[in-house]
């Protein structure tokens, strides 16, 4: 018998015995092991991604979200099987979860490849799950459409209502600057995470929701429902139904992750104050499309694109708010004239079609109208210079406006044991007006691009009541996080970029008017410096994964991905010239 041209179910990806119809006897005897009827098994197959771990609480809600989808494939005429894949939480994975994130991409994509199904729903939520996700989704080609395990709630602490993570940092500063004391700090710490879900701010996991649904990857309302809500629930069932006509209609990734949609997800990574990580991540899924993102036309189009949701850090809400104000929907109405409104959804309709049909727009204070923004330009801006000649990210709508443009001196740490050992001694020579400079927390240097960019105010400064200073690294922050920092520095200090250069007692620039980031040192001092430099050598086991890392990881601007998962051809870059 000739197997079919375009298998489906079952008969997808037949485990090579040499023999393909007895390959198909061999699949369909075990699967029946678990009690499946030839009936079920002639039923199109949805894959369920299942990234629930003990060791992640942000995704405690999988088994319920699971249960849901598989309702929604089953009243749709199809039959759900889950199956397990890496799960990555951002505080419980050493040495940062960046580390990990091409890993679960790759896991994703043969898990996608390997096992029989014809679309897919993909269960993610922490910060690096949901790009990973997307990664190895857009490479196995597979209809997928994504599912966020969606936002905690929000506790309250002596009358205070607090949320992960940015009350973190918020009161761990007060901490260390002795504003309270251990107990307050305890007290709190029982309160910042009230429920299982993503953190309630716009960190890099709401924010990759949100741009999932910008994308046109998650069905339109997705991306806000809290994760203990019925709301989310019921999201879950409708992406199980939508699979299912997803794989009658060969829906991919492919058709829907465009050029048009990943502008779109860039003009509200900007107009929600989104995560710096966030703009890695979508170099990261576009370059598996063949696109690539132009960092100076993105700071163009920043100019034009106001920041309109009043979430913290860049405001003052929190996610449950953004989704009692309507949502994604509600601010996608109001960047319409801003967006590329024949993109496709996973609906089959374009986005304009969606935004259409949306429910009526209502009187709230956290999504505000075009006219009357938070702020009047976009949330993040680019920095060039003799310092990141690649390119820097700042996100302004978190940062001191007058450190915008400011000259300092350079206090430099060379690592993170640097940074722990000396940070917060006595006799550091540091004052309010330098610039706290660390380097080697690049993607080769760390490895693994850490969080490690928000420095933490030197204690003796701190307790003199300083709350920001000028902060630059090669590595990352936390989405949830706020102060004046410099990230992403390109190419990294590990591969003997200018910040390799630095010394402590330069004079740094940084001009956000001229979006220059100078180190004011002459030619000829530079010139000695990079001659006399020397990468270090790798402290770790290179063995493994470490080695696939260091050996193929890729710098900030081409997303962090390994160099080889990239598409082979470039098809364009976003945003578009204008």
């Amino acid at each position: 018998m000739t197997a079919p041209s375009n298998p489906k179910g079952l008969r997808k990806g037949l485990t090579h015995y040499g023999d393909s119809e007895f390959s198909l006897f061999l699949r369909k005897a075990f699967i029946k092991g678990a009690g499946y009827t030839n009936d079920a098994l002639d039923r199109p197959i949805i894959g369920i991604v299942n990234t629930g771990s003990g060791f992640n609480p942000c995704h405690g809600n999988a088994p319920q979200l699971i249960e849901a989808v598989r309702r929604g494939v089953m009243l749709a005429g199809g039959i759900a099987i889950d199956f397990p894949t890496i799960s990555v939480h951002e505080s419980f994975a050493f040495p940062t979860s960046m580390y990990l994130r091409n890993l679960m991409a790759i896991d994703t994509e043969e898990m996608l490849r390997a096992q029989p199904m014809d679309a897919v729903v993909l269960i993610g939520g922490c910060d690096k799950t949901v790009p990973a996700q997307l990664m190895g989704a857009l490479s196995a080609g597979v209809p997928a459409i994504q599912l966020v395990t969606g936002s905690m709630l929000t506790g309250s602490s002596e009358g205070q209502r607090v949320g992960a993570c940015t009350d973190c940092r918020r009161f761990w500063a007060a901490f260390r600057g002795d504003d309270i004391d251990a107990k307050r700090i305890a007290a709190v710490n029982e309160q910042l995470v009230a429920s299982v879900g993503t953190c309630s701010v716009m960190g890099t996991a709401s924010t990759m929701a949100c741009i999932a649904e910008a994308l046109g990857i998650m069905l339109p309302g997705g991306a806000s429902p809290p994760a203990v809500t019925a709301d989310r629930i019921r999201i879950a069932e409708r992406s199980g139904a939508c699979a299912v006509r997803m794989a009658a209609e060969g829906l991919t990734p492919q058709r829907i992750l465009t050029a048009q949609a990943f502008e779109n997800a860039l003009r509200v990574l900007l107009a929600i104050g989104g995560s710096t990580n966030a703009l890695i991540h979508l170099t990261a899924i576009a370059g598996r499309a063949g696109i690539d993102v132009d960092l100076d036309a993105l700071d163009r189009i920043s100019e034009q694109t106001p920041v309109l949701v009043d979430l913290k850090p860049s405001g003052e809400h929190y996610m449950e708010d953004f989704h009692h104000a309507g949502g994604m929907p509600a601010l996608l109405r109001e960047l319409r004239p801003l967006l590329h409104l024949d993109a496709m959804t996973v609906t089959g309709r374009s986005l304009g079609e969606e935004i259409d049909v949306a429910a009526p727009a209502f009187a709230q204070q956290v999504i505000r109208p075009l006219h009357d923004p938070v702020y009047r330009s976009g949330g993040l801006a680019v920095l060039r210079g003799n310092l990141a000649p690649a390119g820097a990210i700042i996100k302004r709508s978190a940062a001191s406006p007058a450190l915008m443009e400011f000259e300092g001196r350079a206090v430099v740490f060379d690592g993170l044991q640097d940074l722990a050992s000396r940070i917060d001694a006595d006799d550091l020579d540091v004052e309010a007006d330098d610039v706290l400079i660390l380097k080697n927390i690049g993607p080769i240097g760390a490895p693994g691009m850490p969080e490690a960019g928000l420095i933490p105010i030197p204690k003796k400064l701190a307790r003199r009541g300083v709350k920001d200073m000028l902060r630059i690294s090669d590595g990352r922050i936390s989405g949830t996080a706020a102060g004046t920092i410099v990230v992403h520095v390109t190419p990294e200090a590990a591969v003997g970029g200018p910040l390799a250069l630095v010394r402590s007692g330069d004079r740094i620039r940084i001009s956000l008017a001229a979006r220059s980031l100078e180190m004011l040192v002459d030619e000829a001092e530079l010139t000695a410096r990079k001659t006399a430099f020397r990468p270090a050598a790798d402290a770790g086991d290179s063995r493994g994964y470490r080695r696939l890392f260091l050996q193929s990881v890729t710098q900030a601007d081409q997303g962090c991905d390994f160099d080889f998962l990239r598409a082979a051809e470039r098809s364009g870059s976003v945003p578009a010239a204008d």
